[in-house]
């Protein structure tokens, strides 16, 4: 029951963002129908695409059996960062569709998960109703999140960034299970080549001047992220 639940927020949530994004409105009930009848839903001017068939297709995609890490929580989990951050947003509907395309596909004995996400957001937001500038600031976004360094001019970027990588600053209990998902992800990598290739990758996001971009993201996540990664640079290097 619970996951049904959290199935259909997910859905509500896809449905809400992209009719946002392309300009158009899902069906509501009438706030105040005539005596005597009953509310109804009003017509939707929305041309577009259903949305539901999209939501279905990334569902599917990020509950694949390769995931141990890069689930449905941690997707529910980003576009959570996203809504604390959204105004530090330029647009936070496009960065919100970004979160849901940026780790769609993904294949952890592969690199290039993050093109092939951008190129699946390519061909299916035009197709669901979205613009060609919307589609490309998707695209773009998804692309970001395979270096995590967005520019100082680039508020969408920072804002998909931050909330991509709030895990890092997460309790750490909470710290744990996320390492040990992504150890699980990998579990075809041979014990000394995961903690060698794990340790350069602490490292190399212990040396960015900053993790987190935005206001928020530097004041509440850069202190514990820093601290989580350095104790767990320590013990695969101990």
């Amino acid at each position: 029951m619970g996951r049904m639940a959290d199935l259909d927020a997910l859905r509500t949530r896809w449905s809400h963002t992209l009719h946002r994004s392309r300009g158009t409105h899902t069906p509501a009930l009438d706030p105040d129908p005539s005596p005597g009848l009953s509310p109804s839903p009003s017509p939707s001017p929305d041309p577009a695409p259903d949305p539901s068939p999209y939501a279905e297709n990334l569902l599917v995609r990020w509950s694949e059996p390769q995931r141990r890490y890069h689930t449905l929580d941690h997707l529910t989990a980003v576009l959570d960062h996203v809504d604390v951050l959204e105004k530090a947003a330029d647009d936070p509907d496009l960065v919100r569709l970004a979160a849901w395309f940026h780790d769609a596909v993904y294949r952890p004995d592969r690199s290039e998960n993050e093109e092939r996400s951008a190129r699946l957001a390519e061909h299916a937001l035009p197709e669901a109703g979205l613009s060609a500038a919307a589609t490309a600031e998707v695209a773009r976004l998804v692309r970001l999140t395979v270096t995590h360094a967005p520019a100082d001019d680039d508020p969408n970027g920072q804002v998909l960034c931050d909330a991509d990588l709030a895990i890092l600053a997460s309790p750490a209990d909470a710290y744990a299970a996320y390492t040990t998902a992504v150890r699980e992800e990998y579990a075809f990598v041979p014990p000394d080549a995961f903690r060698e290739g794990r340790a350069a990758i602490l490292r190399q996001l212990l040396d960015l001047p900053r993790l987190f971009h935005t206001p928020h993201g530097t004041r509440e996540w850069e202190g514990p992220a820093r601290h989580n990664l350095t104790n767990e640079l320590t013990l695969l290097t101990s």
